[in-house]
């Protein structure tokens, strides 16, 4: 059982590193030192600051879009080469052919993250900024968020046909995310019920983002304490748990006939 799983995972990581991931660090590498070069010339003071919100940020961006892309697109591009037919034909189950893609997708964003993380402390070492506990949250979380992200990708791609809708469902479900408890807050101020029953839907059906975004305590150097996170690590972890299992439950009753 484990022998296919670990081929799957191999797999999928080999396919995803072919989507050109070697030249979104290349990029990654080349807009953060130029990014830098420029932050040394406007700015006296706040350097570090500066120097860990782009960072931090570019990473954040620019893993996120490829997770989408990886998890959104994973059954159609298998439909588009006619390969599903092959693999469910095999004696692997289907949720086991999920969960092993998704965490071949995983291998390749887990790598990515750590290529990045090293360089931007790389860089941060290089101007003398020192590195907190804070930037270690930041990095670590963001893993957490990706790993989310990858769920509610995962779980469009099980049943959508289309890797367009699910990228642009996973992409909105990403804004509301990060903005749930804005809306949640707003909704609580309004009058009507009916918007307080949606802000209050919005709030505890859509992942709270927000919780994994680690970044203004690292641009600030603000102390985090142990109990934190690790109910964010829990929350992300529960969640994800949650959207895969709907995402197996979807995929053994999808007719590829």
């Amino acid at each position: 059982m484990m022998g296919p799983f670990i081929a799957l995972t191999l797999n999928g990581f080999r396919e995803a590193r072919r989507n050109r991931v070697t030249l979104l660090v290349a990029l990654f590498a080349l807009s953060l030192l130029l990014s830098s070069s420029l932050v040394v010339e406007v700015t006296v003071g706040v350097f570090d600051r500066v120097l860990t919100d782009m960072g931090l940020g570019s990473m954040s961006l620019m893993l996120v879009l490829l997770t989408i892309f990886l998890s959104s697109g994973l059954i159609s591009r298998e439909i588009e080469r006619r390969t599903i037919f092959l693999m469910v034909s095999k004696p692997l189950s289907r949720g086991a052919f999920l969960v092993g893609r998704l965490f071949g997708n995983m291998l390749t964003v887990t790598v990515l993250l750590l290529a990045m993380a090293a360089l931007f402390f790389l860089l941060m070492v290089f101007y003398a900024v020192p590195i907190t506990p804070a930037h270690m949250a930041a990095v670590g979380m963001l893993w957490f968020e990706l790993w989310v992200l990858s769920g509610v990708g995962f779980l469009m791609s099980s049943f959508s046909h289309h890797q367009t809708v699910s990228a642009f469902v996973t992409v909105s479900i990403y804004a509301a995310g990060n903005l749930s408890s804005d809306i949640y807050s707003l909704a609580r101020k309004s009058k009507s019920d009916a918007l307080q029953a949606l802000g209050e839907a919005v709030y505890y059906v859509l992942p709270n983002l927000s919780r994994f975004n680690y970044r203004p305590q690292a641009s600030y150097a603000t102390a985090i304490s142990s109990s934190q996170l690790l109910s964010d690590m829990a929350y992300g972890a529960a969640y994800t748990a949650v959207l895969v299992s709907l995402a197996v439950l979807l995929f053994n009753r999808r007719d590829f006939r």
